[in-house]
């Protein structure tokens, strides 16, 4: 659910300061909508999620967090600049650019969370998690 709520904080802000108020290039609106969810799916992952709360652990929490945070931006920011290259290249209206650069940016995300969910599952999980069976988390 954090994740769901993020990547809906960091569409809309990108569809909005690079495809409506056009505010920004490419880069730095998909850097600027991603920063902006970041923040929030930090403290929504490690409630939710990671069912922790108290005081955050450095180490185990933040920083691998942050880094596959970090990686993922870097990753969009590139995926972002391939899609609007590819825009200009084909010639593509604004409104299409824009579907172009949110897709790279959704597809990105999509598939960094696959990896960035098996991280932090493994590390984070207190008991048996909810979305693998008892005996999968055994297993793994």
């Amino acid at each position: 659910m954090g994740s769901a709520i993020t990547t809906g904080v960091s569409f809309a802000v990108l569809t909005m300061v690079f495809g409506v108020l056009r505010l920004w290039s490419e880069v730095p609106s998909t850097l600027a909508a991603n920063l902006s969810a970041t923040i929030p799916s930090y403290f929504l992952n490690r409630n939710w999620a990671w069912g922790k709360s108290g005081r955050s652990r450095v180490w185990r929490e933040m920083v691998p967090f942050w880094v596959t945070s970090v990686t993922g931006i870097v990753v969009s920011l590139g995926a972002a600049q391939l899609a609007r290259t590819f825009s200009d290249d084909h010639h593509l209206h604004h409104l299409l650019a824009t579907v172009v650069v949110d897709g790279a940016n959704l597809t990105t995300f999509a598939v960094l969370w696959v990896g960035k969910f098996l991280i932090f599952d493994r590390l984070f999980r207190s008991s048996a998690s909810p979305l693998l069976g008892d005996e999968l988390v055994e297993a793994a």
